[in-house]
């Protein structure tokens, strides 16, 4: 029987793939594929910390970004003013970041990765703590306005900060009216005016005696002056003069802050109280130069550290500024991280960082970290 020859099949090297490799080389190909995959899913997942990099700052005697002006003065006609005095703010993330963005933090030189812990209270939720951070923020604007008022002089004492539009002492009681009595009986505190208004009736007229403020002497005067109590909120007692009181230095007008529905934290107290003494004092504390700075206050006029000072440096000095002005208590921080052709003044008191400025004007010395 004759044979059928097959035509030669040329045969490749290698040809068998994968499977051709040593069991060894297998296992590595696929353990360095299996640690790869894990590597790329580890750097993808959230960790529990945020990256905090420099925020926006604001010019105190300008306005936001919707153009709405910060410090409002009513009753008083406002300075005009040149310079800046800008609040400076750091930027949080607020959402969970993966493992790279971490890393990626860390290698920037304007990011600092910290533990989320250090920022959001354990158990907080996000609301909690913008709340919180919010209330801060007013409270800050409160102690900044008596600091203010006081280092301007304004008389210390227990009365009227701000009337209600639509209140019964509307054109009759005026911001910085001292309460003297109320119905006959004494007001000069908030205990003793709380105990004569719950005794009291809503449609009632009563005589209230105020020590007032007369406009451009500076001197003070007793004026007697009748009111129509109003209700007061549901569930409380007596009447209300439709008043808001505080025992503070009192001014012949109002002082509204504005920004509280976009930043947070106490830190801006030191440069709000600089804006109002700029825009209602009789010194000129810019004289056209960009001023930055950061710094709590309370109603003493007491300035106190605040976090994130080096990254509120970069802010400032990438907006234009040439001086700020830092807590005496962040000095440490401020030697390693202060970014070149930046003047820093050290302030522990609202009084100390006026009389500063006043003194670089005149190229005197002052006091640095």
């Amino acid at each position: 029987m004759a044979r059928l020859q097959l035509p030669s099949v040329d045969r490749i090297p290698g040809g068998r793939g994968f499977a051709s490799l040593s069991r060894r080389v297998r296992t590595l190909i696929v353990t360095a594929i299996l640690f790869l995959v894990m590597f790329i899913l580890a750097l993808t997942l959230p960790v529990p910390y945020v990256i905090l990099s420099p925020g926006p700052t604001y010019n105190t005697l300008g306005t936001d970004t919707s153009g709405n002006v910060i410090i409002t003065i009513d009753g008083k006609t406002s300075n005009k003013t040149t310079g800046n005095l800008n609040m400076t703010t750091v930027s949080v993330t607020s959402q969970p970041i993966s493992a790279f963005q971490a890393i990626a933090g860390w290698l920037i030189s304007d990011e600092v990765v910290v533990p989320r812990s250090s920022v959001y209270t354990p158990g907080q939720t996000q609301q909690q703590t913008d709340q919180q951070n919010t209330q801060d923020f007013i409270t800050s604007q409160d102690s900044a306005k008596v600091a203010a008022l006081c280092e301007l002089g304004y008389p210390k004492g227990f009365g009227v900060v701000s009337v209600l539009a639509n209140g019964p002492s509307h054109g009759v009681l005026l911001p910085g009216d001292q309460l003297v009595s109320v119905a006959g009986k004494p007001a000069n505190t908030a205990a003793k005016l709380t105990a004569v208004l719950q005794a009291q009736k809503p449609g009632t007229k009563v005589p209230v005696v105020v020590k007032r403020q007369t406009k451009g002497s500076g001197q003070t005067k007793t004026a007697s002056l009748e009111v129509t109590l109003t209700t007061p909120p549901k569930g409380a007692k007596g009447a209300r003069l439709g008043i808001e009181v505080s025992d503070t230095c009192l001014a012949p007008f109002t002082v509204d802050l504005g920004l509280a529905n976009q930043i947070g934290g106490p830190s801006a107290g030191l440069m709000f109280a600089l804006g109002i003494m700029d825009k209602v004092g009789t010194t000129d504390l810019t004289k056209g130069r960009f001023i930055a700075g950061t710094g709590t206050i309370d109603p003493t006029g007491k300035v106190g550290p605040i976090g994130g000072i080096a990254l509120k440096m970069i802010a400032a000095k990438s907006k234009g500024a040439s001086v700020f002005l830092a807590p005496a208590g962040n000095c440490a921080d401020v030697v390693k991280d202060t970014p070149a052709g930046l003047k820093v003044v050290k302030v522990d008191t609202l009084h100390h960082a006026v009389q500063d400025l006043l003194k670089i004007e005149q190229g005197q010395a002052v006091p640095g970290c």
